[in-house]
């Protein structure tokens, strides 16, 4: 039976390595269903368990080497639910590229360091918070 309280989230990074260490940190400090993914392409195909939350590499052809980048994921992530908030996740800590991910309809962009975790875990609560208000905004509004 299904945690109703526990957020859905996806990690999808081809570095097994952090997706590892980051899937142990969300395990650990919250009430999280993690479900990992090393492509783009597994994520999609698994997109009918209804993420709450996905947490997407930039770059994904690290293990498959013609596998679908992070934007090309994003892009199809958006056109199955644009409601799903999307984090991209990248080493690169240069302005354009979370510019062009703002662009593709991401809800924020981290670079990957040591405070990586944290400003996930923050932009996360801030996602929820955003759902919350919309909820009360619509109840509001029925009621009008």
């Amino acid at each position: 039976m299904k945690n109703e309280a526990k957020i859905k989230l996806f990690l999808i990074d081809d570095d097994a390595v952090f997706l590892k260490l980051l899937a142990i940190e969300f395990l650990q400090h919250a009430d999280f269903d993690v479900e990992t993914y090393p492509t783009g392409e597994l994520c999609l195909k698994h997109l009918p368990n209804a993420p709450d939350v996905i947490i997407l590499d930039y770059h994904l052809d690290g293990i498959v080497k013609n596998a679908m980048n992070g934007i090309e994921t994003l892009d199809k992530i958006k056109a199955y639910n644009p409601d799903i908030p999307v984090i991209m996740l990248s080493s690169q800590d240069k302005i354009d590229v979370a510019v062009n991910c703002m662009h593709h309809r991401a809800f924020d962009y981290v670079v990957k360091s040591e405070t990586a975790f944290m400003r996930l875990q923050k932009i996360i609560t801030t996602i929820f918070r955003y759902k919350k208000m919309e909820k009360e905004l619509n109840w509001y509004m029925e009621r009008m």
